[in-house]
């Protein structure tokens, strides 16, 4: 399937003009980059049919209308199963665009290793606009992850925040990386507790960043490496080379669907491209953080 075979696609989906054709050719021209960190995982859909001012439809389990072709990954959930939707080409990134999903949330496993998850993920949430910090909280995630024995990526969100990801054996079940995640987190928050904070209740965290480790839990996603979120203009979830964190102009929603690209073509790229090749375990983690 190619862009301009999607249904009705002057559809318009962003109140500034970008259109399900616009989506469509971004996801067309990205899949490159973007099906590697996807591929096998189920998928969470977040589709605006009417438009980003319109209702939002959070799918997980795939339509019965998909065609045969579009992959899934059925999941054993309370009750019976779920079809989740996997991307594994390019041509299904254009048809999802044309079904309006603008935003993919992946789980952190993938379909052959349901129970093992293959990313760690630090969710640096803030709770006010002040970017400089979330930077700064990320690098001093970095360093810990280093003292962990992992390796950490970054990606800016397109929303507010950074997450840091550290890719793995998929030698643990979700339990433990969960538990690692945690203990992570709760490290960060003893070091910079006027700062960072792993309290849930949003009430209670005043100006801190909010430290979210949940993301490796079974069944439970984040967003996808090079989603374009439902937000005006665009923007886009975008992996970090590490020392772009130095950068002061850095934006969390620096980069949009119309700049992506370009991007790409300027670092030569995905700065993520050899992530799995610095997969490591959990035992000098957990040695480190003293979990048993």
């Amino acid at each position: 399937m190619k862009p301009d075979e999607i249904s009705r696609p002057e559809k318009l989906l962003f109140p500034d003009g970008i259109t399900k054709r616009d989506l469509a050719r971004y996801y067309d021209r990205v899949a490159e980059v973007m099906v590697p960190h996807v591929d096998g995982r189920p998928l969470n859909l977040e589709r605006y049919p009417d438009g980003i001012e319109g209702r939002q439809l959070f799918t997980q389990q795939a339509p019965k209308h998909f065609p045969d072709w579009i992959r899934r990954a059925t999941v054993e959930k309370k009750g019976g199963t779920v079809d989740h939707v996997v991307v594994a080409k390019r041509e299904t990134l254009v048809y999802l665009a044309g079904q309006a999903c603008i935003t993919l949330h992946n789980w952190t496993s993938r379909r052959d290793r349901l129970d093992r998850p293959d990313r760690l993920i630090l969710d640096l949430d803030p709770s006010v606009d002040d970017f400089a910090s979330v930077r700064l909280a990320a690098k001093h995630a970095g360093d810990l992850f280093g003292e962990c024995g992992l390796v950490p990526f970054a990606m800016v969100t397109g929303s507010r925040g950074i997450h840091v990801v550290a890719p793995l054996k998929r030698t643990a079940e979700h339990a433990e990386v969960a538990k690692v995640g945690k203990g992570i987190a709760a490290v960060m928050a003893e070091r910079y507790p006027d700062q960072l904070t792993t309290e849930f209740r949003i009430d209670n965290r005043g100006d801190r960043i909010y430290l979210d480790a949940g993301r490796v839990r079974w069944g439970h996603t984040a967003v996808a490496p090079y989603s374009v979120r439902a937000k005006p203009g665009g923007p886009v979830a975008t992996p970090l080379a590490w020392e772009e964190l130095d950068d002061d102009a850095l934006d969390p929603r620096g980069w949009s669907l119309e700049t992506l690209p370009q991007r790409l073509d300027e670092l030569g790229g995905d700065p993520w491209a050899d992530i799995s090749e610095h997969a490591k375990g959990l035992a000098p983690a957990r040695k480190a953080l003293g979990i048993g």
